[in-house]
């Protein structure tokens, strides 16, 4: 069973048609998926101090390195994911990150509207395999 189907099951969720969803929506389940991925892999490189870990994830997490990734990543998303990325990036948000700039901010939005709508659509598989995508064309190390 995928992911967002077993928590949905478990909680009693009706499915919702997510093209509904707001792209802001979308990017904040994206925001904790996209988390959720980098923090597994940086876990599963080795265990040591949660200061280290906390470190290491949030210079991947943050919004400039984002805004790097789906630059990166534009070129190989689907037709579907490169308008949910659009629709994202140019969402009008309320609030912007601490230290980003307007226009990183909004390219991240996109991608973690993106990285929301392939959870939601039970899409997991898809997820890591963008964000493994991305770290290789960014030649991150994690």
């Amino acid at each position: 069973m995928k992911i967002d189907s077993y928590i949905k099951e478990q909680f009693g969720i009706k499915d919702v048609d997510i093209r509904t969803y707001s792209p802001l929506t979308l990017a904040y389940i994206g925001d904790g998926i996209f988390d959720i991925v980098i923090r597994s892999v940086v876990v599963g490189k080795g265990n040591t101090k949660a200061n280290l870990l906390h470190k290491h994830t949030s210079n991947i997490v943050k919004a400039h390195t984002q805004a790097l990734m789906i630059e990166a990543l534009l070129p190989h998303l689907t037709e579907e994911e490169s308008e949910v990325y659009h629709r994202g990036r140019n969402a009008k948000s309320p609030s912007m990150a601490k230290n980003a700039t307007m226009a990183d901010y909004r390219k991240a939005t996109g991608l973690e509207a993106v990285m929301g709508y392939l959870y939601l659509k039970d899409d997991f598989e898809r997820v890591v395999s963008l964000t493994k995508l991305g770290v290789e064309l960014l030649g991150i190390e994690i």
